[in-house]
Protein backbone atom coordinates (compact mmCIF):
# COMPACT_ATOMS: atom_id res chain seq x y z
CA UNK A 1 0.00 0.00 0.00
CA UNK A 2 2.80 2.40 0.91
CA UNK A 3 4.60 1.63 -2.36
CA UNK A 4 1.41 2.35 -4.35
CA UNK A 5 0.97 5.71 -2.60
CA UNK A 6 4.61 6.64 -3.27
CA UNK A 7 4.31 5.56 -6.90
CA UNK A 8 1.12 7.61 -7.35
CA UNK A 9 2.72 10.59 -5.61
CA UNK A 10 5.86 10.31 -7.75
CA UNK A 11 3.89 10.16 -11.01
CA UNK A 12 1.55 12.86 -9.80
CA UNK A 13 4.57 15.06 -9.02
CA UNK A 14 6.08 14.35 -12.47
CA UNK A 15 2.81 15.31 -14.12
CA UNK A 16 2.62 18.48 -12.04
CA UNK A 17 6.21 19.42 -12.93
CA UNK A 18 5.52 18.80 -16.62
CA UNK A 19 2.43 20.99 -16.42
CA UNK A 20 4.38 23.76 -14.71
CA UNK A 21 7.13 23.50 -17.35
CA UNK A 22 4.62 23.68 -20.21
CA UNK A 23 2.85 26.62 -18.57
CA UNK A 24 6.16 28.44 -18.15
CA UNK A 25 6.98 28.01 -21.84
CA UNK A 26 3.49 29.05 -22.93
CA UNK A 27 3.72 32.26 -20.89
CA UNK A 28 7.24 33.21 -22.00
CA UNK A 29 7.61 36.34 -24.05
CA UNK A 30 10.36 38.48 -25.47
CA UNK A 31 11.74 40.86 -22.84
CA UNK A 32 12.83 44.27 -24.14
CA UNK A 33 15.06 46.16 -21.74
CA UNK A 34 14.70 49.89 -22.32
CA UNK A 35 17.65 52.27 -22.01
CA UNK A 36 17.69 53.57 -18.42
CA UNK A 37 16.30 57.08 -17.94
CA UNK A 38 15.64 57.45 -21.66
CA UNK A 39 12.71 57.46 -24.04
CA UNK A 40 14.99 56.82 -27.05
CA UNK A 41 13.16 54.28 -29.26
CA UNK A 42 15.80 51.55 -29.08
CA UNK A 43 16.12 48.64 -26.65
CA UNK A 44 19.31 48.41 -24.62
CA UNK A 45 18.93 44.62 -24.79
CA UNK A 46 16.38 42.04 -25.89
CA UNK A 47 15.95 38.59 -24.31
CA UNK A 48 14.42 35.76 -26.33
CA UNK A 49 13.19 32.62 -24.54
CA UNK A 50 14.45 29.27 -25.82
CA UNK A 51 10.89 28.32 -26.82
CA UNK A 52 10.93 30.81 -29.73
CA UNK A 53 12.65 30.54 -33.08
CA UNK A 54 14.87 33.27 -34.48
CA UNK A 55 14.35 34.50 -38.04
CA UNK A 56 17.16 36.30 -39.87
CA UNK A 57 16.18 38.45 -42.84
CA UNK A 58 18.72 39.22 -45.53
CA UNK A 59 19.73 42.86 -45.85
CA UNK A 60 17.14 45.05 -47.55
CA UNK A 61 18.09 47.86 -49.90
CA UNK A 62 16.00 50.81 -51.10
CA UNK A 63 13.41 49.73 -53.66
CA UNK A 64 12.87 51.81 -56.79
CA UNK A 65 10.17 54.36 -55.97
CA UNK A 66 10.31 56.56 -59.09
CA UNK A 67 10.72 54.78 -62.42
CA UNK A 68 11.13 58.10 -64.24
CA UNK A 69 14.49 58.66 -62.53
CA UNK A 70 17.89 57.26 -63.52
CA UNK A 71 18.63 54.05 -61.59
CA UNK A 72 21.98 55.55 -60.59
CA UNK A 73 20.30 58.53 -58.94
CA UNK A 74 19.19 58.58 -55.29
CA UNK A 75 15.91 60.13 -56.53
CA UNK A 76 14.91 56.76 -58.02
CA UNK A 77 15.02 55.22 -54.53
CA UNK A 78 13.32 57.88 -52.42
CA UNK A 79 15.98 60.57 -52.57
CA UNK A 80 17.59 61.20 -49.22
CA UNK A 81 18.28 58.86 -46.31
CA UNK A 82 14.81 59.42 -44.82
CA UNK A 83 12.99 58.54 -48.05
CA UNK A 84 15.18 55.52 -48.71
CA UNK A 85 14.85 54.28 -45.11
CA UNK A 86 11.06 54.44 -45.36
CA UNK A 87 11.26 52.30 -48.51
CA UNK A 88 13.58 49.79 -46.82
CA UNK A 89 11.45 49.52 -43.66
CA UNK A 90 8.32 48.99 -45.77
CA UNK A 91 10.17 46.21 -47.64
CA UNK A 92 11.16 44.61 -44.31
CA UNK A 93 7.55 44.90 -43.12
CA UNK A 94 6.34 43.12 -46.30
CA UNK A 95 8.97 40.37 -46.02
CA UNK A 96 7.94 39.75 -42.42
CA UNK A 97 4.24 39.72 -43.33
CA UNK A 98 4.94 37.18 -46.09
CA UNK A 99 6.22 34.73 -43.44
CA UNK A 100 3.54 35.46 -40.85
CA UNK A 101 5.44 38.02 -38.76
CA UNK A 102 5.36 41.78 -38.25
CA UNK A 103 7.57 44.67 -37.18
CA UNK A 104 6.60 43.99 -33.56
CA UNK A 105 8.48 40.69 -33.84
CA UNK A 106 11.77 42.41 -34.76
CA UNK A 107 14.35 42.11 -31.98
CA UNK A 108 17.47 43.48 -33.71
CA UNK A 109 18.29 45.81 -36.58
CA UNK A 110 21.70 46.33 -38.07
CA UNK A 111 21.71 49.51 -40.13
CA UNK A 112 24.34 50.51 -42.67
CA UNK A 113 24.32 54.18 -43.70
CA UNK A 114 26.40 55.69 -46.48
CA UNK A 115 27.60 59.26 -46.11
CA UNK A 116 25.39 61.79 -47.88
CA UNK A 117 27.23 64.16 -50.26
CA UNK A 118 24.78 66.91 -49.25
CA UNK A 119 26.01 66.51 -45.63
CA UNK A 120 29.76 66.59 -46.31
CA UNK A 121 29.66 62.79 -46.69
CA UNK A 122 28.46 62.34 -43.11
CA UNK A 123 25.70 59.81 -42.49
CA UNK A 124 22.24 61.35 -42.14
CA UNK A 125 21.27 60.07 -38.69
CA UNK A 126 18.47 62.66 -38.39
CA UNK A 127 16.94 61.49 -41.67
CA UNK A 128 17.26 57.86 -40.62
CA UNK A 129 15.63 58.52 -37.23
CA UNK A 130 12.78 60.52 -38.83
CA UNK A 131 11.91 57.40 -40.84
CA UNK A 132 12.64 54.87 -38.07
CA UNK A 133 10.25 56.43 -35.54
CA UNK A 134 7.39 56.00 -38.02
CA UNK A 135 7.76 52.21 -37.66
CA UNK A 136 9.12 51.48 -34.17
CA UNK A 137 8.02 52.74 -30.74
CA UNK A 138 4.71 54.07 -32.04
CA UNK A 139 1.26 53.83 -30.48
CA UNK A 140 0.26 51.16 -33.00
CA UNK A 141 3.62 49.32 -32.90
CA UNK A 142 5.25 50.06 -29.52
CA UNK A 143 7.98 47.39 -29.65
CA UNK A 144 11.55 48.57 -30.19
CA UNK A 145 14.50 46.41 -31.21
CA UNK A 146 18.11 46.44 -30.15
CA UNK A 147 19.94 48.28 -32.91
CA UNK A 148 23.33 49.13 -34.38
CA UNK A 149 23.91 51.93 -36.89
CA UNK A 150 27.16 51.90 -38.84
CA UNK A 151 28.58 54.37 -41.33
CA UNK A 152 30.03 52.56 -44.32
CA UNK A 153 31.99 53.69 -47.38
CA UNK A 154 29.38 52.57 -49.89
CA UNK A 155 26.90 50.02 -51.20
CA UNK A 156 26.69 48.19 -54.55
CA UNK A 157 24.80 51.11 -56.14
CA UNK A 158 26.24 54.56 -55.39
CA UNK A 159 22.68 55.93 -55.24
CA UNK A 160 21.77 53.83 -52.20
CA UNK A 161 22.12 55.48 -48.78
CA UNK A 162 20.91 52.65 -46.50
CA UNK A 163 20.80 48.88 -46.06
CA UNK A 164 19.09 47.22 -43.09
CA UNK A 165 19.32 43.66 -41.77
CA UNK A 166 16.54 42.54 -39.43
CA UNK A 167 16.31 39.71 -36.91
CA UNK A 168 12.86 38.68 -35.67
CA UNK A 169 11.37 36.00 -33.43
CA UNK A 170 8.52 33.59 -34.02
CA UNK A 171 6.49 32.72 -30.94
Amino acid sequence: MLISVIRISFFGLCGLLSTVNIAAHAGEDVIRHRIANSNFPVAAAVEVPASMSIVYLSGKLPPIQDLTQDKNSPLAYGGDTKGQTIGVLKAIEKSLKDIGLGLGDVIKLQVFLVGDPALNNEMDMDGFMAAYIQFFGTKTQPNVPARSVLKIAGLANSAWRVEIEATAVRK
